[in-house]
């Protein structure tokens, strides 16, 4: 029997813990350590502005894995320590593994840019507990409107969730009959409006800047964050060889800015695991090549930018390229439990439904990175109502504890698709 640890109980942990029990059956011992409840984080902008709370988008994961034999533990690592087949909980525990799948996530590294941060002066939708503190901030912000600021410092690298907290605040504060009184700028480290860290998805870039102009949103690019103050961010615009072309002070009643990601304390300065970002070494198989029987998925993995910047911009990790890291491991171990060289690849695809509060914005890049053999991008009245839809379907699966609802078996359902994305792709 193979003792299987993974270590992260968000989207990637979630899936992996769902599609590894499937794949390798339930004669191994597999074990989930992360901090409960899960929180649905593609709702987050939402809870921003009060068009959900807190707990509507929340599943206690204990008892849908439970059902599928799969061990939870609610708290959060320390250490991992791979020469010795441990991870190192918190309160001292060392839980030894045959293998261990890292799908952490990152480390929100707001100090990177001084002031920023919901310890700072501006707020976060990265996570649930930020989402609802960004609400409360918000909530005080209405008594008494005035500019805003919403965006990506330089080295983020998901640039979506600032898109559509900004066009969603624009929807909420035009039903509010407060728009008027809110002159709000969007600051970004793209080079351009739609780069997104992926170099553009087919015209992504007109169909954004048309947005954000009919909504009356100005915009920022070559954007390098300099620091947060309790009114203001300091902002300097580069040019495209990477030198100062101006320097802005934007003043603001309220602010939003993603930060740069991460890798997490868990896996810091562990030689060979990890990058000097801290982000986790793989190779075609999802393993990481110092200790072949750790693997990674998700926000947690290396993977280089898709083009160089002035201003740094990470490449994304969507919800489909995950599902796809996650099958690639699923089967790889299974193999490897077995005693068989690993033969799945990660396909790297990626659809992405963004909200814009009252329609939305989606892409489909097939592969994520370019060259692509398929790249799309639309705008529509749909793209909110589908991404409504798959928030529902998701968080009433994951209840239920029924079969793991990533975006390829929500698409392949609503829309009768037989198959979105290859199983694996082999040697």
């Amino acid at each position: 029997m193979a003792n299987i640890i993974i270590l992260g109980a968000g989207l990637a942990g979630m899936s992996a813990a769902y599609e590894i029990r499937e794949v390798v059956g339930r004669e191994h011992a597999i074990t989930v350590i992360g901090e409960g409840p899960f929180n649905f984080t593609p709702s987050n902008p939402w809870v921003a502005v009060g068009w959900r709370e807190q707990d509507q988008i929340r599943v206690d994961v204990a008892k849908p894995l439970a059902q599928r034999a799969i061990r939870f533990i609610d708290t959060k690592a320390s250490k991992v320590h791979p020469a010795d087949n441990q991870v190192e909980l918190g309160d001292g525990r060392r839980l030894d593994y045959d293998y261990l799948v890292l799908a952490t996530g990152p480390r929100l590294a707001f100090e990177r840019v001084p002031g920023s941060g919901p310890d700072g002066y501006s707020q976060s939708i990265c996570t649930g507990p930020h989402a609802h503190q960004a609400w409360l901030a918000y909530q005080e912000f209405l008594q008494h409107p005035g500019p805003i600021v919403i965006g990506a410092a330089q080295g983020a690298s998901c640039f979506g969730p600032a898109y559509e907290f900004a066009m969603i605040v624009d929807t909420d504060l035009r039903r509010r009959k407060l728009r008027d009184r809110v002159p709000m700028t969007y600051v970004t480290s793209e080079p351009y409006v739609g780069h997104m860290g992926l170099g553009g998805i087919g015209d992504s870039k007109g169909l954004l800047e048309s947005e954000l102009r009919q909504r009356h949103i100005k915009w920022i690019t070559n954007a390098r964050v300099t620091s947060v103050e309790s009114d203001k961010v300091n902002v300097e615009q580069l040019d495209d060889h990477g030198g100062v072309r101006e320097t802005q002070v934007l003043p603001f009643a309220f602010s939003m800015l993603l930060p740069s990601f991460a890798g997490v304390d868990a896996v810091k300065d562990v030689e060979g695991l990890v990058n000097p970002g801290g982000f986790v070494l793989i190779d075609a198989f999802q393993r990481n090549p110092a200790y072949p029987n750790v693997y990674a998925a998700g926000v947690c993995v290396a993977i280089p930018p898709v083009e160089a910047t002035p201003v740094p911009t990470g490449a994304p990790k969507t919800g489909l390229m995950i599902e796809s890291m996650v099958t690639a491991i699923a089967h790889n171990l299974r193999d490897a439990i077995a005693g068989r060289p690993p033969q799945a690849r990660a396909t790297w695809n990626a659809m992405c439904l963004a909200d814009m509060g009252d329609r939305g914005f989606a892409f489909i890049a097939l592969p994520q990175i370019p060259p692509r053999n398929v790249t799309k991008s639309m705008i529509g009245k749909w793209v909110h109502l589908a991404k409504v839809a798959y928030e529902k379907y998701f968080l009433r699966k994951m209840r239920k504890g029924q079969a793991y609802p990533g975006y390829e078996k929500y698409i392949m359902e609503a829309f009768g698709i037989d198959r979105l994305k290859p199983e694996v792709k082999a040697d």
